[in-house]
């Protein structure tokens, strides 16, 4: 990520990990897992025009299309060997039905994702998708489109890589979940902690009083404090005074752009996720195209 501050300016973090880092431009990141290379999105919401006009009663036209191109053309770019979605791949809460269904079948159908394994973290959108999408039998969908390997985990997430690719803690290299609920102890015990859920944005402001809302990346360290007040002392580096650091955290930008989301230097507004943003320590913004704006609370 590019740093819009020189680099001599006081309190500036050390390096990040570098196991997950984001595709210059684009809300996703490639994690490397050691034995494979995985490209992560979150919510990407399909169906959520169709949304609009049920729940809101606005007409939106749909961006299905453009959604798949970008999804598209993103694992063609980066040629990874899974993809991980981080919860809220369809927008209804319920099962997928109509124009929602539709773009699931469409994408899933489509070429280079036709082919390609997928992981999926349940997100509190998703609903029953596990009876329509995943492979009752490890090799083709119960009712839906033809797919490569397809699996769907819970909401509070799963560790991806092994120990021997680790250079931190834990047993999994990167640790997934959606970021609605509680993640496990397996994600927790992991070197870097990734979710969605929150949709980050900015509100930017000129010197004519004029504004823009910008995704964003947050990045930091998770804060022991709250997690053991809701975990105990079940981690090494959730102990009373435990030399051992806490995973880096590192929240997703929507990958759908129509969602809106959380203005998250603005103080009025509150956070989604149960454990943000008390548990987010040194928390820092970055733009799309990798400008980094500092600490969040102060952009």
């Amino acid at each position: 990520m590019r740093d819009s501050r020189p680099p001599d300016t006081p309190g500036t973090p050390e390096p990040a990990d570098t196991r997950v880092e984001p595709v210059l431009g684009q809300p996703a990141a490639l994690a490397d897992l050691g034995t494979e290379r995985a490209l992560l999105v979150a919510d990407y919401h399909a169906g959520y025009e169709a949304g609009l006009r049920y729940e809101r009663g606005v007409d939106v036209p749909s961006h299905a299309p453009e959604r798949r191109e970008r999804l598209s053309s993103l694992i063609e770019r980066t040629d990874p060997d899974r993809l991980v979605v981080l919860g809220d791949l369809m927008h209804s809460i319920g099962d997928p039905g109509g124009a929602e269904r539709a773009e699931l079948e469409v994408l899933f159908e489509s070429e280079p994702l036709r082919s390609l394994d997928v992981t999926i973290v349940k997100g509190n959108h998703d609903g029953a998708i596990e009876t329509w999408l995943e492979p009752a039998d490890g090799t083709a969908p119960p009712t839906g489109p033809p797919a490569g390997s397809v699996t769907i985990v819970s909401g509070d997430g799963i560790a991806l890589g092994s120990e021997s690719a680790s250079t931190g803690t834990g047993t999994g290299t990167v640790g997934v979940c959606h970021g609605h609920t509680w993640p496990s102890r397996a994600v927790l015990d992991s070197a870097v902690v990734c979710l969605g859920h929150e949709h980050p944005c900015v509100r930017l402001e000129d010197e004519v009083g004029g504004s823009r809302v910008e995704r964003v990346w947050l990045r930091g360290r998770l804060d022991p404090d709250p997690f053991r007040d809701h975990f105990g002392a079940t981690l090494p580096w959730l102990a009373d005074d435990s030399p051992a650091e806490p995973p880096q955290i590192i929240v997703l930008p929507a990958f759908n752009e129509l969602v809106g989301g959380t203005w998250v230097n603005l103080p009025e507004q509150s956070f989604l996720s149960p454990f943000l943003p008390d548990g987010l320590a040194d928390g820092e913004a970055y733009l799309l195209d990798g400008t980094r704006l500092g600490s969040y609370e102060s952009v």
